[in-house]
């Protein structure tokens, strides 16, 4: 026989676009528009309502960048539409949208007169059945279309000025398409539904298989009963051509697919805060929509900001949702307040995601997330089993490490040990999307991507129309019906995430385990992109630390009342701007500048807030008093108190030499050259160098940062062949400051000046360098550098709870692809009795190498900090402007003194006025157990909460004592409820604690 499969193919293809799609909807008529256009910002519906509409004429051009056209449509159904027993009566709306996909371009809701949503109008669901509008034949309603303009611009990563409203112009971005009541034929559209599938299918089965040609042969069968000019006739025809292939069962080994709805909205990106909010609504009420048509229908909502979003805002909305909850179709997954990095938040801030998302979800809906849901995140720090075991969760999802460049992850479904030996059951989806759309192509590559068959059976796939949201839509619906048991595809069942891992977890009981972070190999400029965000984020993080701790200082020691509301309130704003698109500085303008005014907001309130609690728990009185926020004592103050504070340390002797400076305080001796480089830092207790000979810190480089996609997500490999060292300064001078000194650095970065604060004080065991840059760079990365005089084969990142190791070796494709790594407040690079901390206040991007010198061969292992970028997608503007960058250097240090290095340079000593002094709430007998949170129970009892962990990475013992009367205390989880926490024994007022390395444990003092 000749092979005809092409010809059969491509007459398909013509008959589905010119015969069928036409025939879904045989007989429509135009509406009747009107419309109001709002003048600045979106307003609340019932505002809309009220305003006088114009007659609006179809197929006008509407819409400049980022605004809102209210229409009111008004018609009247045709007698006898959709009285068939195969017809309905739909609107259709078409605001101008383009093939491209949805969330990405203008998008609308529907809302009937009385300010109720009906559902949402987008790209690819463009319908509203006439039963929603509650009008019988009459149709009159209001559509909210929003003008959000596409900034994804084909993924070309080209500058855009639509992504600042400042910038965006006036010119309308699009052409209102077909609005009309239409006749929706269903057995034509089933048919179009069946044709889509098995198509699918085909395309995916190998040409040798019987299978592929039995489907193009019922196909074919399909095309020749059918009559082109009567497809609604014989559409019940051509779907019995096709009833035998749709019937055949699928294999019994065939692989089989969970599949959970879901709309992965992203809090901010290429759109606002604000036009996030809208997307939550219109998604939301389609996936309620569908919902009522289909029970079997089951969607994952994964952040508790989002739906706190609409309780507040569309209330009648939230409403419906909780009902469906009450149902089990719509159902929180995830547990944390918005899907969040995990690379650079800080420890606390981790916790209180897990701890703001899943009370929400419990006081709410009588919800308990049991899994993690971190889909799209840049990668995952080591420290997150722990983090979310300690929230009373036990599965973790993701499946952005697909992306990888180099390397594959070995596992879809595995145990994943964090830094303290917690493990938690981890999916991985081989479908390689949280977005699908159940396509045949999509369904045959989770299959054969699955890297656990023969151990597992079953994987998840998560569909809907997410980034921009969307959600899942009737025709995915269809598909996962057609492929419920349908041969040469995987079986695919409809449910929820929790289902799937409990049959998961049942069925692979050896599992294997994966180590440590999981590191993705791609977005590594987020660590470092719009540092203002970034600095921001750590700024907040600290003084919430500081505010929390003194506020129940204060109501202890008092009687001072607690700010709960307001801590909280300050809390969630902080966590929503640590979502995986703003802290990682890869979205637009619009949404850093809201982020920048939000940290500037919080750092008013949390200041004035703190004043006000060390006011009540000092008294008034004109003795300064230092406030030790940090847990370990500072200049004679406990951790935890306030005192005064006792000078440290003899004076800072200033000499010349050669043009520079030599500073030294009886700890450590810096030598800076005439150009400000750091030739020399001993400390007097070993005598020993730390910079590596003929070498410097305080190296200012700059690189060409031009990245090969994903601008403002990515630092390619390349851009360490085009460096321009900084070596000369333009001056140098010195200062006095009491008894400290401070060496003044100028000097310039392409064409931005940098000014060099290079400080030694009294009693400190490290160097402080200030740089404030004017940044006016395009495409270019600079960075500041130690060469250090260690022969370390690994280096030491402080993340969450605790720090993690990784080889500054590359032997392997492994760590060849971690040229740059994240730390949080410190990094450390040692040889066996000898090391040097580096910290930083603001900065996460790293980088550590190491070469052998030729002269003496001795081992220099070079530490440099990412301190700015300057992409150009999506922000063309990112980071231009004035910035400081705050960074310490300690030699000889080990890992406690890089612990106590970190808190330092990010808790400047805050001193204040009063009457007297106060001992620290709680004490603790060992430094190696750090106290990370002092707070006041969740529940307004009155109870202290305290956070302790290990932070040297050995077996730590130690004893955590109240400074206050209390009636007893026990482990609790992060929520605050009584948990297990092996090592730890209640002793009267204080708890014995034996932790493992890096264990994490959370104490309530019962008052």
């Amino acid at each position: 026989m000749h092979d005809d499969r092409r010809l059969t193919e491509v007459r398909l293809d013509r008959f589905v676009r010119e015969r069928i799609v036409p025939a879904v909807y045989p007989r429509s008529v135009p509406l009747t528009l009107s419309s109001w256009d709002v003048p600045d910002e979106p307003v609340p519906v019932m505002e809309a309502l009220r305003q006088q509409f114009t007659p609006q004429e179809h197929g006008a051009a509407w819409g400049r960048p980022w605004s809102t056209k209210w229409l009111r449509l008004q018609g009247q159904v045709p007698d006898a539409w959709g009285t068939a027993v195969d017809t309905s009566v739909e609107v259709i709306v078409d605001l101008g949208f383009s093939g491209d996909l949805p969330g990405f371009q203008c998008e609308g809701i529907a809302w009937r007169p009385d300010g109720t949503i009906i559902k949402a109008i987008s790209p690819r669901n463009q319908y509203i059945p006439l039963k929603l509008l509650g009008s019988g034949m009459a149709v009159d309603f209001y559509v909210e279309a929003a003008a959000n303009p596409d900034l994804s611009q084909g993924w070309t990563f080209a500058a855009t000025p639509y992504g600042d409203k400042a910038t965006s112009g006036n010119e309308p971005k699009y052409r209102l398409g077909r609005i009309v009541i239409a006749e929706l034929n269903q057995t034509v559209w089933e048919l179009q539904q069946d044709i889509w599938t098995l198509t699918g299918l085909m395309h995916e089965l190998p040409t040798e298989l019987p299978r592929r040609h039995e489907i193009l042969r019922a196909l074919e069968r399909m095309l020749d009963v059918m009559d082109p000019d009567d497809v609604p006739g014989t559409a019940a025809a051509g779907r019995g051509a096709l009833a035998g292939v749709l019937a055949r069962p699928a294999y019994a080994s065939a692989h089989h697919l969970l599949a959970t709805g879901h709309a992965h909205i992203d809090s901010a990106w290429l759109w606002p805060v604000r036009e996030t909010i809208r997307k939550c609504a219109r998604t939301f009420s389609n996936v309620v929509a569908l919902m009522d048509e289909d029970p079997g229908f089951v969607f994952s909502c994964s952040s508790a900001q989002q739906l706190a979003w609409i309780k507040e805002l569309y209330p009648e909305l939230f409403g419906r949702i909780r009902e469906k909850v009450k149902t089990g179709q719509f159902v929180p997954v995830g547990g944390m307040w918005v899907e969040s990095d995990t690379n650079m938040p800080g420890g606390e801030a981790m916790a209180r995601q897990f701890l703001e998302g899943k009370s929400f979800f419990l006081a709410e809906f009588g919800v308990e997330c049991e899994e993690a849901w971190l889909p799209d995140t840049f990668g995952y720090s080591a420290a997150m089993p722990q983090i979310v075991k300690a929230a009373g969760s036990k599965w973790f999802l993701t499946q952005k490490i697909s992306w990888n460049q180099v390397n594959r992850m070995p596992h879809h479904t595995f145990n994943w040990e964090g830094i303290d030996g917690t493990r938690v059951f981890t999916h991985f989806p081989p479908v390689d999307s949280y977005s699908s759309e159940l396509s045949g192509r999509e369904l045959a590559h989770a299959e054969r991507n699955y890297r656990d068959h023969g151990r597992g059976t079953v994987s998840l796939v998560p569909f809907g129309y997410g980034d921009g949201g969307g959600g899942p839509t009737r025709e995915m619906l269809a598909a996962a019906r057609r492929t419920a048991d349908l041969e040469g595809s995987p079986k695919v069942e409809l449910g929820s995430a929790a289902s799937f891992f409990a049959g998961a977890q049942a069925e692979y009981e050896a599992l294997p385990v994966w180590v440590g972070e999981m590191y993705l190999e791609l977005h590594r400029g987020t660590y470092t992109s719009q540092a203002k965000t970034k600095r921001g984020n750590r700024r907040s993080e600290h003084l919430l630390r500081e505010a929390e701790l003194w506020c129940a200082t204060a109501a202890v020691r008092a009687g001072y009342v607690y700010p709960s509301a307001e801590l909280k309130r300050l809390w969630r704003l902080v966590l929503l701007q640590q979502f995986h698109d703003i802290l990682p500085g890869s979205s637009i303008a619009w949404v850093h500048q809201d982020a920048e005014r939000n940290y500037a907001a919080v750092g008013r309130q949390l200041e004035a807030i703190i004043a006000d609690a060390a006011g009540a728990v000092l008294g008034a009185g004109d003795t300064d008093f230092l406030l030790n926020a940090a847990p370990h004592e500072r200049h004679g103050v406990p951790a935890l108190a306030a005192a005064e504070p006792v000078p440290a340390g003899q004076p800072v002797l200033v000499s010349e030499a050669g043009g520079g400076y030599i500073l030294d305080n009886g700890i450590i001796r810096a030598v800076l050259n005439a150009d400000g480089l750091l030739e020399s830092l001993i400390d007097h207790a070993s005598g020993r160098d730390a910079i590596a000979p003929g070498q410097f810190g305080n190296l200012l480089e700059l690189h060409r940062d031009t990245p090969n996609e994903w601008d403002a997500w990515d630092i390619d490999a390349f851009y360490r062949r085009n460096v321009v060292r900084l070596t000369g300064a333009r001056s140098l001078t010195v200062e006095s400051r009491g008894r400290d000194a401070v060496v003044v650095v100028e000097r310039l970065a392409g064409s931005s000046a940098v000014t060099q604060r290079i400080s030694l004080e009294a009693g400190a065991g490290s160097l402080a360098i200030s740089t404030a840059v004017d940044w006016q760079e395009s495409e270019k990365l600079l960075k500041l550098g130690f060469a250090l005089d260690v022969r370390a084969d690994r280096s030491a990142s402080e993340t969450q709870f605790g720090h993690v190791f990784r080889p500054t070796h590359l032997n392997t494709s492994w760590e060849t692809a971690k040229f740059e790594i994240c730390a949080h407040r410190w990094i450390h690079v040692a040889e066996p009795g000898y090391g040097v901390a580096v910290s930083n206040s603001s900065t996460y991007g790293h980088d550590v190498t190491r070469t052998i010198r030729e002269d003496d061969g001795g081992t220099t292992t070079t530490v440099r900090l990412s301190l700015l970028r300057a992409p150009k997608f999506p922000d063309p503007a990112a980071d231009r402007g004035r910035h400081e960058l705050n960074v310490s250097i300690r030699p000889g240090a080990n890992i406690a003194d890089a612990v106590e290095e970190g808190y330092r340079t990010n808790l400047a000593p805050r001193v204040v006025k009063g009457a007297h002094g106060v001992e620290p709430l709680v004490a603790v007998s060992n430094p190696a157990l750090v106290i990370e949170a002092v707070k006041l129970a969740e529940d307004g009892s009155g109870d202290v909460i305290v956070r302790v962990y290990e932070s040297l990475g050995e077996r730590s013992r130690g004893v955590v004592t109240a400074g206050f009367a209390v009636s007893g205390v026990h482990a609790v989880d992060l929520l605050e409820r009584p948990a297990e926490a092996p090592g730890v024994t209640p002793a009267g007022d204080a708890a014995e604690l034996v932790l493992r390395p890096f264990q994490l444990v959370t104490l309530r003092f019962v008052r």
